[in-house]
């Protein structure tokens, strides 16, 4: 059978049009990468600008979760982890029940002896009340009970959970008292982390990586409950899903978490030591940090 061949000036039409997109298509790419670009440099800028207004101390890791572009501001310095110990706290008790260490349906009463001030409810409860482990994990994240992380410490151990954090990756967080003994505190014995940890366990969560991943998906899940959003949440639409945790203790404020947005989903770390009366000006530079990167997002095409 004769192949027919094609006239000259139809291929040359069809090269041309083949031309045009191709090279539309490349104009396209180039003006979005651009737009990013200047969108990334303006965040920087107006991240830089919020740290020099500040009075205190921040440690922060923004990180594009498509891209993995990262940026970051004092991101090794080590800060008192206060409550987002109780992010590593609850992914080591989910794989302490994976490898058979603890029974998520196991039922515990609480003791008086087990109750600490400040957050949470169960100091509050009457002793005796009974609650299952995966409860407890619960209240200590979405509720951030100190009570429920003392008794999670408890049955998994200090060495276990030190040794666990190490597997993670953690390479400045630890647990040297319980998270709420205050009294170990004001003797000097101190909790640290630092945001490139912190968002270290986060990129691990949101990749699945972080043991199985039904652990992974179990702490997001509960992450997405927290009840405290008045910092990384404030001023983003109330239809954005944030998986988060706060920290907050005397001159100490902190958020954490991944923003899941239509335009991407980032993850932001914004911890801080002040000096200041109430932690209500840590909390709004969280807040407009957060404003700052989700803006980012916002006018990416």
């Amino acid at each position: 059978m004769k192949i027919k061949k094609i006239p000259l000036f139809i291929t040359l039409i069809l090269l041309f049009a083949f031309g045009g997109y191709f090279g539309q298509w490349q104009f396209q790419k180039a003006r979005k990468e651009q737009i990013a670009y200047e969108a990334w440099e303006e965040l920087q800028q107006s991240v830089k600008t919020e740290i020099s207004r500040f009075n205190g101390k921040a440690g922060i890791v923004i990180k594009d979760l498509e891209t993995g572009r990262e940026l970051a501001f004092e991101k090794s310095e080590l800060f008192p982890s206060a409550s987002l110990a109780k992010i590593p706290l609850m992914a080591a008790c989910f794989l302490a029940a994976e490898q058979g260490r603890i029974r998520l349906d196991d039922n515990i009463a609480l003791k008086s002896s087990d109750k600490l001030t400040g957050s949470g409810l169960l100091k509050d409860m009457p002793e005796g009340t009974v609650f299952s482990v995966e409860k407890l994990i619960g209240l200590m994240i979405y509720d951030s009970d100190n009570t429920a992380a003392n008794i999670l410490t408890d049955l998994t151990g200090l060495d276990y959970l030190n040794s666990t954090f190490g597997d993670f990756g953690l390479e400045n967080t630890d647990l040297t008292r319980k998270i709420a003994d205050y009294q170990s505190r004001d003797r000097g014995i101190e909790n640290y982390t630092t945001a490139q940890d912190m968002s270290l366990l986060l990129d691990k969560l949101y990749l699945r990586k972080l043991g199985s991943e039904d652990i992974s998906d179990e702490c997001i899940s509960m992450l997405k409950l927290t009840r405290m959003n008045d910092r990384i949440p404030r001023y983003l639409p109330p239809e954005i899903s944030i998986a988060h945790k706060t920290g907050l203790e005397n001159s100490v404020c902190h958020d954490a978490g991944i923003v899941f947005t239509p335009k991407g989903d980032f993850i932001i770390v914004v911890l801080t030591k002040h000096a200041n009366a109430t932690s209500a000006p840590s909390k709004e530079f969280i807040a407009k940090v957060s404003l700052h990167t989700y803006k980012y997002f916002n006018q990416l095409q």
